[in-house]
């Protein structure tokens, strides 16, 4: 588990984080997200100890972080650092050998990670021969290569196709999997959405919003609900005249209203249930999107 605790720091007189805290948990993915210049890419630059932070600790299951522990993380820069002129299993063998791993065990799991990325066949050329999308999965290939015991990804999906993704999101699973703590940023809110086990949101330099899908979707799902009635000629209009209810979407027997209390939704069901010429085929919360959870929590 790595925990952040109160990091603070700025530059000059911008203060670019302030009194960030939060956790991701060993074995779960965690999402980062936020817009540009949030404070992403300086928050895990202080973890991985590229920076200093002028307030605040980054610990490791519960003792303070050391370059001992940061060596054996692995970490994607925002900034991709991969020599372009030498070939790709080459230099994730010297990056393995870096690290401490002797030749054999390094070029294992450096044909291993080409396997699982689809680089086998591009492992004798050179970085700079790639396309954008298989340079991507090299310096993937990169933060994987030495069996880190965490990652920390910065926007590890840009560039990457839709299939690329599924291929990359497959490989960090099973690193979680094995109870590795992972963190990543995107702006890409959908994949985050359906990977993540825990998101962060920040904005601003201050933490916005963080904790399990389920509990983000639950603190800001609100008293919205969907109500379709299936009949001959089903028409949901007199969902309008009940009591605390503003309809925000009607079409036929489709209604999506909101509910100044669980009672008031609650009636409106018991309403619908009593309809004679119609039958209840859904009636559900709405369930917001990452997307505008986002939306709500850094305007």
């Amino acid at each position: 588990m790595i925990d952040i605790s109160g990091i603070t720091r700025s530059y000059g007189e911008r203060r670019v984080l302030d009194g960030v805290s939060f956790t991701v948990q060993g074995g779960r993915m965690t999402g980062f997200v936020g817009g540009n210049g949030a404070g992403k890419t300086t928050t895990m630059r202080i973890i991985l100890g590229v920076l200093a932070a002028d307030e605040g600790t980054v610990s490791l299951n519960g003792s303070p972080i050391t370059a001992a522990d940061r060596a054996s993380f692995g970490y994607m820069p925002e900034e991709r650092g991969l020599y372009p002129k030498m070939a790709v299993l080459e230099q994730l063998v010297y990056l393995g050998r870096l690290h401490g791993m002797d030749a054999a065990a390094a070029k294992s799991s450096a044909t291993s990670l080409l396997e699982r990325l689809g680089l086998t066949e591009r492992a004798n050329d050179t970085l700079e021969s790639l396309s954008l999308g298989n340079q991507q999965r090299a310096q993937i290939a990169a933060a994987l290569v030495h069996e880190p015991t965490a990652l920390v990804l910065d926007e590890p999906f840009s560039g990457l196709d839709p299939m690329a993704v599924e291929v990359v999101l497959g490989v960090l699973r099973d690193y979680a999997a094995q109870g590795a703590p992972v963190l990543f940023s995107s702006h890409q809110l959908d994949i985050v959405e359906r990977l993540c086990d825990d998101v962060v949101v920040i904005g601003d330099g201050k933490i916005r919003a963080h904790g399990s899908r389920e509990e983000l979707r639950a603190a800001h799902s609100g008293r919205s609900f969907e109500l379709e009635l299936h009949g001959p000629g089903a028409d949901a209009g007199w969902v309008r005249e009940q009591a605390g209810i503003t309809v925000a979407h009607l079409d036929g027997g489709f209604v999506r209203f909101d509910a100044e209390t669980d009672q008031a939704a609650q009636a409106v069901l018991a309403c619908a249930v009593q309809q004679s010429d119609t039958t209840v085929r859904s009636f559900a919360p709405v369930t917001p999107s990452l997307a505008q959870i986002f939306k709500e929590v850094v305007r």
